[in-house]
């Protein structure tokens, strides 16, 4: 209230000066009851109301930090909204997509879903906490997606992880997963490679896979979700309802998916 106080007073002065310099430079009938348009103000009337509305705000700073607050909760409500919309629409591809990497019970009653990028430090951090959840939680299902926004060696690394899921299965396919991400420096193409051959995959297959079809739909696949969704960064988490950005930790995860299990909602 007290930031529509303000700017309807500065509206009204505005209005009442601009009236008043037409009126004036007119010299021929009173002025009009309301203000005359924006497109109809000269050059002089602009440049007073101008000078008003800013030696206004530099008297009144809180009313320009009031407005940045109330804007960019506004931003955030709406960004919320689209999110939501987005989710809803996207469930099914996020959920059971077959370019997905899924970790712990395929069956399982909650899905996390986790966006991630090899060259990201909180990614790194944040494995710890998947392992953790996967293994205290034998109903979790965990569905990995590859989302290379940090340049091109992520992508490469991207490319050859996705191409090793047509040669390795379940635990050893996260095994693989698990050791590139907490690989010492950047992580490019040819330390994913390098992996593969220690593990004994069959590198002139795995490379021709890298740069075919399958793995080209799932980084578009992948790349396209995370901008629907807005995601802006790595790790981004998703459960039910509710997207979490950023290494959070185990303990709020653990709690949303109570949650989702509790009332079938992201927070109860």
């Amino acid at each position: 209230m007290r930031l529509l106080r303000h700017l309807l007073s500065t509206v009204a002065l505005a209005g009442a000066l601009a009236s008043g310099i037409s009126a004036a430079c007119a010299q021929t009938s009173p002025a009009p009851a309301q203000p005359a348009p924006a497109a109809a103000f000269t050059d002089v009337q602009r440049q007073a109301i101008e000078a008003i509305i800013k030696d206004y705000l530099v008297k009144n700073p809180d009313v320009l930090q009031e407005a940045i607050a109330e804007g960019e909760k506004r931003q955030q409500e709406t960004q919320k909204l689209a999110q939501a919309a987005a989710l809803k629409e996207s469930r099914e591809t996020l959920v059971n997509s077959p370019h997905g990497v899924v970790v712990g019970n395929p069956a399982g009653d909650v899905t996390l879903v986790e966006f991630f990028d090899y060259n990201c430090g909180y990614c790194r951090k944040a494995l710890a906490d998947i392992q953790a959840l996967v293994k205290a939680d034998p109903k979790l299902r965990v569905v990995l997606k590859d989302f290379p926004v940090l340049g091109a060696e992520s992508l490469e690394a991207s490319k050859i992880s996705l191409a090793a899921k047509q040669q390795l299965k379940g635990d050893k396919l996260f095994e693989f997963h698990v050791k590139l991400l907490e690989s010492k420096g950047r992580v490019n193409g040819e330390r994913a490679i390098a992996l593969a051959k220690d593990m004994g995959l069959d590198v002139a297959k795995l490379q021709k896979d890298a740069q075919g079809a399958e793995v080209k739909a799932a980084l578009s696949e992948n790349v396209g979700l995370g901008d629907k969704l807005g995601l802006s960064g790595t790790p981004a988490f998703i459960i039910g309802d509710e997207i979490i950005p950023g290494a959070v930790g185990v303990e709020p995860i653990r709690k949303t998916i109570a949650d989702i299990r509790q009332c079938g909602h992201a927070s109860c």
